[in-house]
């Protein structure tokens, strides 16, 4: 599914720009040897994909090439159009770009899927975990900067609706009559890390999610007060590009990137609450930790997502501790990887495993969640090292959609504390993707009986992405253009204020009826985080023959030669298509249909809530109230910067 006409990477349709201006240099160091010349530099800089002309200087005219393999080599051609010798030619090694390199970068943008990470990978987590075993297994530390780590791990929702999904359509499962649900498939993925990998503690970031829905609430009531304020002081001739509102969702990694390098004057809008898995890394590594005296460097957190983009997210400057050097994610995997972990082990996650049916609510005496009850399984797990376990409530289901509900979120909290009763109407603008929600209030007034007093957007995929965003601009008087092109400003900006303010006035009507955005839920990927590109590929099963032919003979159709379409075996019992795509929306679907199986939970009662309390207090209850302020936003909302091009994209040689 193609949403422009650039040349992609990969079969993921959550590209974004054509990466044209790559400028990631790559060091190369020579061998050692004798050197001819002793002035010469021991250091060649090759940039990839940026030539720049030489014919006014003094130096062979060099080129790249590349060969079958995609091995590229420099070739020196001393300005002769004819075929270079083989001597002439050096073989470069291959570009590595980290994580690092891609944030830094302004000359591309792409999805994580596109660049080469190295530092994010299930052959990390495996390797640390092999190491940090060693550790335990010693009698004492090898050295003193060699300290066991306790290892902890943390999977999406979308994560166990597409392992769901997959087994539920796997051969082995396919005529039972109950297939696993998200909470079983929690329960099998837990065995599998505790016993076969070795983590500590497994988690869901549902509870996370409830965190950030919270504190994304309460960040678009403070906008909302402060606009009104505004509007109330300035009598409604501020700038529109200085308003806070439509406040923009911020837990999509994708979206951050893009308009951070594409789109810099929208950054203003875009929420500045952490994601789920960031405020799960907060939990673990300072409340968590805090109760186990543990600093934060001394607990090794993994989560699995069902994007390759939450990588680029973790290593983000923003979530990385300099006092203890880590990061509050220190690694991310897919689904994908998840599901090649235990490939690699011979584990099938559709076989039943002890107590995943268990559903128990431990409390307190107080009737708010119990995090440190005593769970019948990992509690006296050998790697706790003596450390009492600690838990979350588990999947907590909040209703709207599967991308994390914040769209709903703000709406539930706005229905909940109006004085009067607000109707909600929702219009698809195209498809599922693009849907608004507009809340009414009737005011009884003959002519004029509903009032708009809110309208939002679900916006999912980048073709929809780019149209809100260039709605947004004209209705806020922003240049919208490639790049990090900023506010307009002068005579530029004032004749957009001025246009939009004369549409205004002419047209009342109209307007009313096109209500601005207040609240825009972005997504990168069409359908969703349950259509991540991580999510596990579509499974198909091996066509069933019949075992008569037509005239009614008993045929053993594989002595006969009859072929069968091949499959892949991915873990047991589940077979996934070799050249399945992702983005299929009949499998988007099902995997939609799984995440929303589980029942749902009352979070805004007695056990969620009590302890999202208990967190705030034991995180953010110390010093006068702005301290206590200035504290819960230090851990539970940050920051995004623009990133300035420094290459012109039609400066660029192919």
């Amino acid at each position: 599914m193609a949403f422009s006409g650039a040349l992609t990477l990969t079969d993921l349709n959550d590209f974004i720009t054509p990466s044209q201006a790559c400028i990631k240099p790559v060091t190369q160091v020579n061998s050692k040897g004798p050197e001819k010349d002793p002035g010469a530099a021991a250091v060649r800089i090759h940039f990839i994909c940026m030539f720049f002309d030489n014919s006014l200087h003094p130096f062979p005219q060099t080129a790249i090439q590349l060969d079958r393999s995609g091995a590229y080599y420099e070739v020196t051609q001393d300005g002769k159009d004819v075929a270079p010798a083989p001597a002439s030619m050096k073989k470069l090694e291959q570009a590595q770009i980290n994580l690092n390199d891609c944030l830094a970068c302004s000359g591309c943008i792409t999805s994580a899927e596109s660049v080469l990470i190295t530092l994010q990978s299930h052959t990390e987590v495996l390797t640390f975990l092999e190491s940090n075993k060693k550790i335990l297994d010693a009698s004492s530390a090898i050295s003193s900067s060699e300290v066991y780590k306790i290892p902890i791990i943390s999977i999406s929702p979308q994560t166990l609706a597409s392992f769901a999904a997959a087994t539920a359509a796997s051969a082995s499962t396919l005529s039972s009559p109950q297939h696993p649900t998200p909470r079983q498939i929690l329960r099998r993925i837990r065995r599998f890390c505790i016993e076969s990998l070795g983590f500590s503690l497994v988690f869901d970031t549902t509870f996370a999610r409830h965190l950030a829905l919270q504190e994304h609430v309460a960040e678009f009531t403070e906008r909302l007060d402060r606009e009104k304020l505004e509007r109330d002081v300035t009598n409604d001739s501020v700038d529109e590009s200085r308003r806070g509102l439509p406040m923009l969702a911020s837990a999509c990694p994708g979206w951050i990137c893009y308009a951070e390098k594409a789109h810099s004057e929208m950054l203003p809008l875009i929420s500045r609450t952490k994601s789920p898995q960031q405020v799960m890394g907060t939990l673990i590594k300072n409340w968590m930790g805090a109760r186990w005296g543990k600093g934060p460097s001394e607990i090794y957190h993994v989560t699995v997502m069902p994007c390759y983009d939450k990588k680029l997210e973790a290593s983000r400057k923003d979530f990385h501790n300099d006092m203890y050097s880590t990061r509050d994610v220190d690694c991310v995997i897919t689904t994908g990887e998840l599901e090649r972990l235990m490939k690699e082990n011979s584990w099938d996650i559709t076989q039943p495993v002890p107590g995943e049916l268990d559903n128990d609510l431990p409390t307190t005496s107080f009737g708010a969640f119990d995090p440190f009850y005593n769970a019948p399984y990992s509690a006296n797990h050998a790697s706790m090292v003596d450390i009492p376990a600690i838990h979350f409530p588990e999947l907590l289901t909040h209703p709207g959609s599967s991308s994390g509900s914040y769209l709903h979120a703000i709406i539930a909290h706005l229905q909940a504390t109006s004085d009067v009763p607000l109707t909600l109407n929702v219009e698809a603008v195209r498809g599922t993707d693009y849907e608004e929600y507009i809340l009414t209030k009737n005011t009884g007034e003959p002519g004029n009986g509903k009032v708009v007093v809110f309208k939002g957007a679900k916006c999912y995929g980048f073709r929809n992405l780019q149209n809100v965003v260039r709605r947004v601009g004209r209705e806020r008087g922003l240049h919208t253009g490639s790049g990090a092109a900023g506010k307009l400003s002068g005579r530029a900006g004032a004749g957009v204020a001025r246009r939009i303010a004369g549409r205004k006035v002419v047209a009342v009507d109209k307007e009313k009826k096109e209500r601005r955005y207040d609240y825009v839920e972005v997504m990168a990927c069409p359908g969703g985080c349950v259509n991540g590109g991580g999510q596990l590929k579509p499974v198909i099963n091996a066509p069933s023959l019949p075992t008569t032919d037509s005239e009614g003979y008993k045929r053993n159709w594989e002595e006969s030669g009859v072929a069968v379409a091949p499959i892949v075996k991915s873990f047991a019992s589940i077979d996934v298509a070799q050249d399945a795509r992702w983005g299929s929306k009949e499998w988007t679907k099902k995997v939609e249909e799984q995440y929303w199986r589980e029942p749902f939970t009352d979070v805004s009662g007695q056990l969620a809530d009590g302890l999202a309390l208990r967190i705030y207090e034991d995180m953010c209850g110390h010093g006068d109230e702005i301290v206590r302020e200035e504290t819960r936003r230090r851990f539970f909302r940050t920051e995004y910067r623009a990133v300035e091009s420094e290459v012109a994209g039609l400066a660029v040689v192919w």
